[in-house]
């Protein structure tokens, strides 16, 4: 068994340590949760799709002998929010939360379903910010566990079409950020991650009706690398993990760009998708 950051392997004889996962019913969110049932961790699957979460508690059972608990919410709402909250403040054996919940749109602002915007700045921000808060009391007072945010490299670039989501994956990166430096002049082992994947195989980029034949298929990653190169990224303590070279190479790209010429390639880009 691998331990997360400030675990070791004598604290878990008597009890497994506690992962809490949002977004859990699929993608990326039901990734995490196979590795860090894998690593024997207990766990708590939040999501929308109750009869997904009971098919995946299940077998994570069956194959690791671990406990998995469903804990059915919507993040946009903010009494699901609380309840997910209480659960993770009164767990004193809770050694991660991922806050991967999360979805995209495409339009112009303007044009936007407003609700859809508005529950997309509640879910990526807002619940974000209340669940990171509910749950590092307990982290720091026992010094250990982590939390990881998932991001996107959308954090790193603004568009049109896709303004909302890189807003909010944006201030996700900051806001890791800031923790990591409180928890750092605190001097505390807890550490924090924003992951800040590509492409990736998923139905998150379905539910967008996103065009897989449109995007080179180099640039498509697959979720069982992202996960574990967060995780092993976690236990180093890098707060901002951008996994694939490929990728790596892009943001320093997008940081040499000119503005001006940033502009120039969107709108083209923009008429090509027309």
């Amino acid at each position: 068994m691998v331990a997360l950051p400030g675990y070791h392997i004598a604290d878990m004889e008597n009890a497994r340590p506690l992962a809490l996962v949002t977004g859990a019913s699929s993608g990326i969110g039901a990734t995490f949760a196979r590795h860090v049932a894998a690593e024997g961790y207990n766990l708590v699957l939040v999501a929308r799709r109750t009869d997904r979460l009971e098919e995946l508690a299940a077998d994570l059972r069956a194959r690791h002998g671990i406990e998995a608990a469903t804990l059915t919410a919507d993040l946009t709402l903010d009494g699901d929010v609380e309840r997910v909250a209480a659960r993770l403040s009164g767990a004193a054996d809770l050694a991660l939360l991922v806050n991967n919940a999360g979805f995209g749109t495409k339009g112009l602002f303007f044009e936007a379903d407003a609700a859809q915007q508005d529950a997309m700045h509640r879910l990526h921000v807002l619940a974000t910010e209340r669940l990171t808060r509910a749950a590092l009391p307990g982290m720091i007072a026992r010094g250990r566990g982590g939390v990881i945010n998932v991001s996107s490299v959308a954090a790193f670039i603004q568009g049109p079409s896709n303004i909302s989501y890189c807003a909010t994956k944006a201030w996700m990166n900051s806001f890791t950020r800031g923790l990591a430096m409180e928890l750092q002049l605190l001097g505390s082992p807890v550490r924090v991650q924003a992951l800040c994947p590509g492409y990736t195989y998923s139905e998150f980029h379905d539910v967008m009706q996103v065009n897989r034949g449109e995007i080179p298929k180099g640039w498509w990653l697959d979720a069982d690398f992202v996960v574990a190169e967060s995780l092993r990224a976690l236990k180093r303590g890098q707060v901002i993990v951008v996994p694939s070279f490929r990728y790596h190479a892009l943001m320093w790209v997008l940081k040499v760009i000119p503005d001006w010429l940033f502009r120039l390639g969107a709108k083209r880009y923009r008429k090509v998708r027309r």
